[in-house]
């Protein structure tokens, strides 16, 4: 009977692992395709820069945060800018089929938006930008103030703390890093501990339980579409290891305004605390809650003031970094 019960059990398990493991192989063929099947990847001195672009009227830049790419800036504009923009939305450097040097910066980053802009075009642009891809777009301002008609932040990383909260949040970094090192580990997740996930990107448990259907279903999405984690390890490497801007914001010019959450976990709430005082004549606009996620949360919010602060700029590209 027991030798019954070990040879059922080790049956079932092993057509368990392989239906798992069909799964995982059709996912990730799935998603390789997906990611494959739409970007634009020119050469540049920074090397190379994948992007795409759709929607009509004022360009907006859209840049990603960590463990992002085009698809996810994709996301953000469809959420947060609507249907009235031209949206351009770059994978920053080694995400996705972008590259860059050994020896690369965020200033170099910064750069290259220049360069992208000029392949396209475009002469001066809002921009937007949200988490990780924060640090680059600042900069952007910074070195390129003349390319810069607004600059709006959401829950942006910009200056270092020592606050016993950061090590907490300098640890979630480090845990992200490592679950993106390969596609199967984030692949699982992604699967069978979303809520979990929400947790390490900075929601409480307070914001999850207070999600709705369809902010759920949105959360949801952007951990699903970070898979093939493997064509998105060395960028969210790169995030982590970079330096913040800090005092150096303080040169920007262009119009900035600030949306940020109390609550939020990974990129703590003094980032924007930060930009608000050192940012010449910066809004900053506060959430009590809504977690890293609160450009979900507080969507309609966000989205309206950033329509608005576009309509206040005549017009004039922006950029969004998530």
């Amino acid at each position: 009977m027991v030798k019954y019960i070990l040879l059922t059990t080790a049956a079932v398990l092993i057509v368990a692992v392989i239906f798992v493991s069909v799964v995982y192989r059709a996912d990730m063929k799935r998603e390789h395709e997906r990611v494959r099947a739409r970007g634009t990847l020119i050469p540049s001195p920074y090397r190379g820069i994948e992007y795409t672009e759709g929607g009509s009227g004022s360009a907006v830049l859209v840049i990603h945060g960590s463990g992002g790419g085009y698809d996810q800036g994709e996301f953000i504009a469809q959420a947060v800018l609507g249907e009235d923009f031209r949206w351009i939305t770059p994978c920053r450097f080694v995400y996705l089929r972008s590259t860059f040097r050994e020896d690369a910066s965020w200033d170099d980053q910064a750069h290259a938006y220049e360069y992208l802009l000029d392949h396209l075009g475009i002469d001066r642009v809002a921009v937007v930008a949200m988490s990780h891809g924060g640090p680059s777009a600042l900069l952007f301002a910074v070195l390129h103030p003349e390319r810069v008609s607004s600059l709006t932040l959401v829950s942006c990383g910009v200056a270092s703390s020592s606050s016993p909260d950061q090590a907490g949040a300098d640890r979630k970094g480090k845990i992200l890093t490592s679950v993106f090192k390969f596609d199967w580990p984030y692949w699982a997740i992604s699967k069978l501990a979303k809520r979990q996930f929400m947790a390490l990107m900075g929601a409480s448990d307070t914001v999850i339980a207070g999600l709705t259907i369809a902010q759920r279903l949105s959360v949801e999405r952007i951990i699903d579409d970070m898979n093939p984690a493997s064509l998105r390890s060395a960028g969210v490497s790169f995030d982590n290891e970079g330096m913040l801007p800090g005092e150096r914001i303080a040169a920007i010019e262009a119009p900035t305004l600030i949306f940020h959450a109390v609550d939020d976990t990974l990129q703590l709430y003094h980032n924007a605390e930060f930009a608000a005082s050192t940012i010449p004549d910066a809004k900053l606009v506060s959430f009590e809650h809504g977690g890293h996620v609160v450009v979900i949360v507080e969507q309609s919010t966000i989205r309206a003031a950033t329509q608005e602060q576009q309509g206040k700029m005549g017009g004039y590209a922006r950029t969004f970094v998530w």
